[in-house]
């Protein structure tokens, strides 16, 4: 196997891990580790990429000082550690899983507030500034300045929801999936108290992009798989027969129709039955995936039959329009 030269980092534990492996794997871009306990493995299908795994605030630092080229971890830690330098460059910032949100929680016994102006109000009542409790320092005093909030910082590195019942932090500011965790510590979101949404990314050294072809190389490689199986995977392949004098003729009844369109438009082909001059046609289409039983109604109001959905495991752009963005944005 060729020496890795580049490098992709992913994170060491927990289920933003599982999810990254699995997501690669379903790309295509299967990780293999010779050794669970080890912090190093390689992707068969790009031998020259190497990866290690590391925790997700790490992945941001590392990328930001170019000592790893590539990495996979949530925008909440991206924008909390990536710096005001610029050398991280976000490639992709949905890539579908680890979605969760940084959120203001306030107890549940604050009845009388209950969104961020109230929460103003209701502060402005105490002798001192409002302590907040946080991991993510910078995202959280950047969104209290911009309301006008007065307010200090109380660093926690253990469990969060416990900090007002202890008495240590007024609210908390902290990440958030389902809610039950914060409704189980009697606290509740507010509405308009989002910080910072976030899902898996996946950036790169803007500098690297810039100096190292092969880096550049590997971006457009891991955009083009990335890029190609995000939007096989809103879509499904049907096919069905139907019966017409021509092609042309099928084609001018499917477009009369608003989802049997397909991507440029459909595959007509003649099937040849034991009998003779029967006029049927195979049609194949792309349908989106919430477009599918409107499909199948409509395909079946203009003849169709023997209808075939199959999943798909990659549309293939001519150029991925993220690999665009990516060249505008290293001009910039």
């Amino acid at each position: 196997m060729t020496q890795p030269t580049i490098r992709l980092s992913l994170p060491s534990k927990g289920r933003l891990e599982s999810d990254a492996l699995d997501f690669l794997a379903e790309t295509g871009l299967r990780v293999f580790k010779p050794n669970p306990r080890q912090y190093e493995a390689q992707v068969p299908a790009l031998p020259e990429l190497g990866v290690i795994f590391q925790r997700p605030g790490d992945i941001v630092v590392s990328v930001r000082q170019g000592s790893v080229d590539f990495g996979i971890t949530g925008m909440d830690v991206i924008e909390e550690k990536r710096g005001a330098n610029g050398d991280i460059l976000v490639l992709h910032d949905a890539l579908g899983f680890g979605h969760c949100a940084l959120k203001l929680a306030v107890p549940e016994s604050w009845t009388v507030v209950t969104d961020i102006p109230s929460l103003k109000k209701y502060a402005s009542t105490f002798n001192r500034p409002l302590r907040v409790a946080t991991k993510f320092p910078v995202l959280t005093e950047r969104f209290l300045d911009q309301h006008k909030i007065p307010h200090t910082l109380i660093s926690a590195e253990g469990t969060l929801e416990t900090a007002p019942t202890i008495g240590y932090a007024d609210i908390i500011s902290d990440l958030v999936s389902s809610g039950q965790t914060l409704q189980d510590n009697r606290l509740r979101a507010l509405p308009d108290g989002l910080i910072q949404p976030s899902q898996a990314a996946l950036i790169a050294n803007r500098k690297t992009l810039q100096t190292n072809p092969n880096a550049l190389e590997m971006a457009r490689r891991l955009l083009e798989y990335i890029e190609a199986h995000l939007r096989a995977k809103e879509n499904h392949l049907v096919i069905a027969n139907m019966r017409g004098l021509s092609p042309e003729a099928i084609a001018s009844k499917m477009f009369t129709q608003p989802s049997v369109g397909g991507l440029q438009g459909p595959t007509i082909s003649p099937i040849f039955t034991r009998e003779s001059n029967q006029g049927w046609h195979s049609v194949s289409i792309v349908v989106r995936r919430d477009h599918l039983p409107q499909a199948i109604t409509e395909l079946r109001s203009i003849g169709g039959s023997g209808i075939i959905v199959s999943p798909v495991t990659y549309i293939f752009e001519e150029e991925p329009p993220r690999y665009k963005a990516m060249l505008d944005a290293l001009k910039g």
